[in-house]
C-alpha cells in the first residue's frame, strides 16, 4: 500500500493553519467538482482525493496520527527501507472499526469512495462495519440537471418525463419557458443523512435551436413566404406561428424584406399571461418559376404597360 501525502495533494505546507487549509481545500474542491467537469473521470478522482485529504487534515486527532505515521514513513525510507515492506500494523485500525465521522467529506460521499490507505489507517467512516456507526445528520445535496425543450413546448407548456435515480418523474411545464430558467423539484435530490430532508433537483432549461423561429426575449422572429400575386395585389396569407397557423393581411405592393408585427403572438410571459411577446415576420417574395407561354405573354404585356 502506498503512502498518500495529503499535504502535497492540497498544495500546503505541513505547518499550514486551519484557515489556510480550508481555503486551499475549497479552491481545489471547486476546481475539480463533478458539476464543473461532467464526465471527466480524472477530475472526479482528484475531487475524491482532495476531500479525503481534507477529511484527515481538518480533524486534529486524525492529523496528529497522520503526522506521526508520515514521520515514521520518511525515516523508514531514509534508512533504505522498501515502501512495500513498511509495517502498517501499528497504525492500522482495521476496516470495520467504529468511527464517529464529523468531517466535510461526508457532504460529498455516501460510502466506498475513500482510498485503501485511508480505510486501513482511519477505519471506514461509512457502511460495511460490523458495529453501529454514527453519521452526522444533514440535508441531502441538491442535484443539478439540464433539460432541452423545443420552442413549441416552451410556448405551450405541458408535461415532460425524466428519469432520476431510476425514478420516473412527470414535470409540468408552464407556458413561457426561457433559456437558463431553473425549475426546482423539492425533495428529489440526494438523500438526507440521519433522518434529515432530501436535497432538491434543480433542472436548467435549454431551448433547442429551431429551423424556422428565432427567440429574442419574449419576441419571436421568422421569415414568411409571400407569393408574387398577393404581394402585388394584396390579400391574406396564412403563416405559421409557434402556437399554430395564423392569418396575416398583406397590403398591395408589399416588398420583399418588409417586416410585419403580430402583436401578442410571440412567447407568453412565464407566470404572466397578460404580457406576451410579439411575432415579427419578414416577407420573402417568391417569384413564380416554369411559366407557361401564356403567362410569359401576360407578363410581357404588363412590362409594356409599366413603360407607358
Amino acid at each position: 500500500m502506498d503512502f498518500k501525502d495529503y499535504y502535497k495533494i492540497l498544495g500546503v505546507e505541513r505547518d499550514v493553519t486551519d484557515a489556510a487549509l480550508k481555503k486551499a481545500y475549497r479552491k481545489l474542491a471547486v476546481k475539480y467538482h463533478p458539476d464543473k467537469n461532467p464526465g471527466d473521470k480524472a477530475a472526479e478522482e482528484k475531487f475524491k482525493e482532495v476531500n479525503e485529504a481534507y477529511e484527515v487534515l481538518s480533524d486534529p486527532e486524525k492529523r496528529r496520527k497522520y503526522d506521526q505515521l508520515g514521520e515514521n514513513w520518511r525515516n523508514y525510507e531514509r534508512h533504505g527501507g522498501r515502501p512495500q515492506d513498511f509495517d502498517w500494523s501499528q497504525w492500522s485500525t482495521g476496516g470495520d472499526t467504529y468511527t464517529s465521522y464529523q468531517g466535510s467529506a461526508e457532504d460529498f460521499f455516501e460510502g466506498g469512495h475513500f482510498s485503501d490507505f485511508f480505510e486501513q489507517i482511519f477505519g471506514r467512516p461509512f457502511g460495511g462495519g460490523s458495529q453501529r456507526q454514527r453519521t452526522r445528520a444533514g440535508r441531502g445535496q441538491d442535484v443539478t440537471a439540464t433539460m432541452e425543450v423545443s420552442l413549441e413546448d416552451a410556448y405551450k407548456g405541458g408535461t415532460h418525463q425524466v428519469i432520476v435515480n431510476g425514478e420516473r418523474l412527470n414535470i409540468k411545464l408552464k407556458p413561457g419557458l426561457y433559456e437558463g430558467q431553473v425549475i426546482r423539484l423539492k425533495g428529489k435530490g440526494a438523500p438526507g443523512r440521519g433522518g434529515a430532508e432530501n436535497g432538491d433537483l434543480l433542472i436548467t432549461i435549454r431551448l433547442a435551436p429551431h429551423t424556422a423561429f428565432e427567440l429574442k426575449g419574449k419576441d419571436v422572429y421568422a421569415d414568411v413566404p409571400v407569393d408574387l400575386y398577393t404581394a402585388v395585389l394584396g390579400g391574406k396569407a396564412t403563416v405559421q406561428g409557434l402556437g399554430g397557423p395564423l392569418s396575416m393581411n398583406v397590403p398591395a405592393g408589399t416588398d420583399s424584406g418588409r417586416v410585419f408585427r403580430l402583436k401578442g403572438m410571440g412567447m407568453p410571459a412565464y407566470n404572466n399571461a397578460s404580457q406576451p411577446g410579439d411575432l415579427y415576420l419578414t416577407a420573402m417574395i417568391h417569384v413564380p418559376r416554369q411559366l407557361s407561354e401564356k403567362e410569359k405573354e401576360l407578363f410581357a404585356q404588363l412590362a409594356e404597360l409599366r413603360k407607358q
